[in-house]
């Protein structure tokens, strides 16, 4: 349980890839390449992570690893480079965390406002911002700010991790409703629904028993989401009838 239940934080370390769709428009023949990109990310990070599983264990205990959490990989290298391998290793952290933040807020640029121009957001985050793009952006970059110094790493990584897989699985559920537009193998959507599904239950399942916290702060996040989407839904209906009733009293020109 506890194996497959790490699979949900494994996946979060995996969110990259998803970014890669984000920069269709941009990318030459994306029907070639956009493919490529992403298989070519995923084969990439996988090596990288078992090559720095392997490094980090080959220098550390396991109970040493679970001691220095978060910067293990720093003290990994500190037997080899010292204090320097330390500050190294620390301020790769950083850079790999920047351009983390760089490639999600890219894909919340564009998400959020064609969300916004779909009407399923507000209007006001696919308005023009002042500084930083959209409106959209600047309401993610507060959130994410807010969300990094008030909640704790590991249950960010939990509720960054039920996310991830809830999106990934309704996409999935799209995905094999639309197979016949993309052209898309059934079988193979539907072994991702199901091993998403099964992955999503045992985390959840095991963060309620492990803890309880992190699962009541997912449910909130889930109940958080569908009372502001029908709020909006309801907004929305109102605001869609009131300029429905207003074209119809003008008089004709």
């Amino acid at each position: 349980m506890d194996i497959v239940s790490s699979v949900a934080l494994t996946f979060f370390a995996f969110l990259g890839f998803a970014v890669v769709s984000f920069t269709g428009a941009d990318l030459p023949n994306p029907s070639r390449n956009l493919p490529r990109a992403m298989y070519l990310a995923l084969a990439i990070a996988t090596t990288l992570y078992v090559l720095v599983s392997l490094g980090v264990f080959g220098t550390l205990t396991v109970q040493e690893v679970i001691d220095n959490g978060d910067t293990a990989l720093a003290v990994a290298a500190r037997p080899a480079l010292g204090e320097a391998g330390f500050a190294i290793m620390a301020l790769a952290a950083l850079l790999a965390t920047s351009s983390s933040v760089n490639a999600n807020l890219y894909a919340a640029t564009g998400s959020t406002a064609q969300l916004a121009e779909a009407g399923e957001f507000p209007p006001v985050f696919g308005q023009r911002a002042r500084v930083g793009g959209t409106r959209g952006l600047v309401i993610s970059v507060v959130a994410v700010l807010l969300l990094a110094n008030l909640v704790d790493l590991t249950a960010i990584a939990s509720l960054g991790s039920v996310v991830a897989l809830g999106i990934f699985l309704i996409t999935s559920v799209a995905a094999l409703r639309l197979r016949a537009d993309t052209g898309s193998q059934a079988w193979l959507i539907v072994v991702a629904i199901a091993a998403t599904a099964f992955v999503l239950v045992v985390f959840g399942v095991q963060t309620l028993r492990q803890a309880p916290q992190t699962f009541v702060a997912m449910i909130g996040i889930v109940a958080l989401a569908v009372v502001l989407d029908l709020v909006w839904s309801r907004l929305r209906a109102r605001r869609d009838a009131a300029r429905t009733s207003g074209a119809a009293t003008e008089p004709p020109p």
